[in-house]
């Protein structure tokens, strides 16, 4: 074990201990056992991701190495790495939360990402990998130059903060009701360890990490389903019992022309907005494709996509029961108090319905799945700044820049930033969806158009990303408390607007961008894409 790693996981570790001890000073119920447990995890996660940063530095591979791992990661270890990237806190905690308050039919992310990957390794992975990319924004700046890529870097960047941030307020509200801990503390201290990690050792350190993760996520949250179902009468009777209180909403998918039906209505059209945006707004993302280019080959990236897809759909499973069993659940008959907010359905169930070992194990597996999604994102998000913004920017001016201590420096400035917005995040799902949101009406045609349009050029990138904000914006987002200034038919009395303007936005982004690059390719040149060399 490396000296530097022990010490510097001891100190966190030492840390984390005198924290608790100041809020026990302070009169706060602290539930020291699971306390103590967590603060073990955490030491352990930062020793694996220090260990891997010193590994990454003694191969001296540079800042492609930290980015990429130098395209070294074999099919297994990025099978782990890209699931646990997906299943973090946000998708656990958002899947029960929307289970439980909404229906299962709208609990569409654990089927809509995993289909989003498997496209993507259908239809995206091999391009990028084959062409030996960077970054994702790598061939939207072959294509439509350096100014348009470092434009289009701004949606690309909230998602990953957006995204950042959901996961983090899932584990806040975790920590909360089983620990006892703030919920303002829980995720300033999950963040900095996330953050100081990844800072280390980039993506080897992050992939490193995964594997752990993932699998303390699948024991942890399966083991918990027994102890859950013995305040039910088993399957059948839970599924009965949610199906006769959700009625319509308690299936999966909406049946053709559910429009006429009341319970749907205009929601119906809603729904598929909502499908089509997590499917193909699943794939424009950073944190997807990072993973495919430090693959071995295109065929390893093709794999890694369709694999994680079918294991995110294993991880959603026991959410999703959790969700049914929360709702269901009479707990004044129990004698339990009633969760406080929907949001709180998952901790609530595993702290009052599961024994506090096992709770504490859940706890875990929710801590390390938003690890997992934490690093990563970041990593992303700083990768993306540090090559495609900052390397091109000092380049112009014929002057070299030692990316490594950028790239360092950027991961806390994303992170940090994260944080903030997580301290001031009411609904998990919420934000959850609204990550995909601009990368889906924004990013999706852009992406589409760099890689099988050769006559896409700059005008008709701009045209189309100037079409798509607007007619996103025009909808409104009252997560951000922006109004509605585009009068969208289908609004209902709640001012919730169900014509699928977000798919709106995306396909008329897209075709305007094929027919204005056609218009203006006489003055404007469309640019090829330039394979790489490692």
């Amino acid at each position: 074990m490396p000296k530097k790693s022990l010490m510097l996981s001891g100190s966190m570790l030492l840390g984390l201990m005198a924290l608790g001890v100041f809020l026990d000073y302070l009169d706060r119920p602290v539930f020291w056992p699971g306390y103590i447990g967590m603060a073990g995890f955490y030491a352990i996660m930062f020793f694996l991701g220090s260990f891997a940063g010193e590994k990454t530095a003694a191969k001296s591979g540079g800042v492609k190495s930290m980015i990429l791992a130098g395209r070294s990661l074999p099919l297994g270890l990025a099978l782990m790495t890209m699931t646990a990237t997906w299943v973090g806190g946000g998708f656990i905690s958002g899947t029960a939360e929307s289970v439980a308050g909404s229906g299962l039919a709208w609990a569409q992310a654990p089927w809509g990402y995993a289909l989003s990957l498997v496209v993507g390794g259908f239809l995206f992975a091999p391009i990028m990998r084959r062409h030996k990319f960077t970054t994702m924004l790598d061939p939207l700046q072959d294509r439509f130059g350096s100014k348009m890529g470092a434009l289009l870097y701004l949606p690309a960047l909230l998602g990953e903060v957006f995204w950042t941030a959901a996961i983090l307020t899932a584990l806040g509200t975790m920590f909360a009701v089983i620990l006892g801990l703030s919920f303002e503390v829980s995720i300033i201290v999950s963040a900095s360890i996330a953050i100081a990690y990844t800072a280390l050792g980039g993506l080897r350190a992050v992939a490193y990490t995964d594997v752990l993760q993932l699998l303390i996520l699948l024991v942890g949250l399966w083991l918990t389903l027994p102890f859950v179902l013995e305040s039910t009468n088993g399957i059948a009777a839970l599924w009965n019992d949610y199906r006769q209180s959700m009625g319509a909403t308690a299936y999966i998918m909406p049946a053709w022309g559910a429009w006429r039906d009341p319970a749907w209505g205009d929601a119906y059209w809603l729904w598929w907005d909502y499908a089509l945006l997590l499917v193909f707004g699943g794939i424009p993302w950073h944190v997807y494709f990072q993973r495919v280019l430090s693959s071995k080959s295109p065929e390893v990236a093709r794999g890694l996509s369709i694999g994680a897809g079918v294991l995110c759909v294993i991880a959603a499973l026991p959410a999703v029961i959790i969700g049914m069993v929360g709702h269901t659940t009479d707990w004044a008959a129990i004698g339990q108090p009633a969760p406080a907010s929907v949001s709180l359905m998952l901790p609530h169930v595993l702290k009052y319905l599961t024994p506090e070992p096992i709770a504490v194990l859940s706890l875990a597996a929710l801590a390390a799945a938003v690890m997992s999604s934490v690093d990563s994102s970041i990593l992303s998000a700083s990768s993306m700044g540090t090559w495609n913004i900052i390397r091109p920017l000092w380049a112009a001016r014929g002057r070299t820049i030692d990316l490594e201590p950028v790239i360092r420096r950027m991961i806390w400035i994303v992170g940090i930033a994260a944080t903030l917005i997580a301290l001031k995040l009411q609904s998990i799902y919420a934000l959850w969806f609204l990550c995909s949101d601009f990368v889906y009406t924004i990013l999706f045609p852009q992406l589409v158009t760099a890689l099988y349009d050769k006559k896409a050029n700059t005008w008709g990138s701009l045209s189309g990303f100037i079409v798509a904000l607007m007619l996103r914006l025009g909808g409104g987002e009252p997560v951000l408390g922006l109004p509605r200034w585009i009068d969208y038919p289908m609004i209902d009395a709640h001012g919730v607007v169900n014509f699928p303007f977000r798919t709106t936005a995306m396909l008329t982004s897209l075709i305007t961008i094929i027919v204005v690059s056609r218009l203006t390719g006489r003055w404007m040149k469309p640019k090829a894409l330039v394979k790489r060399k490692d």
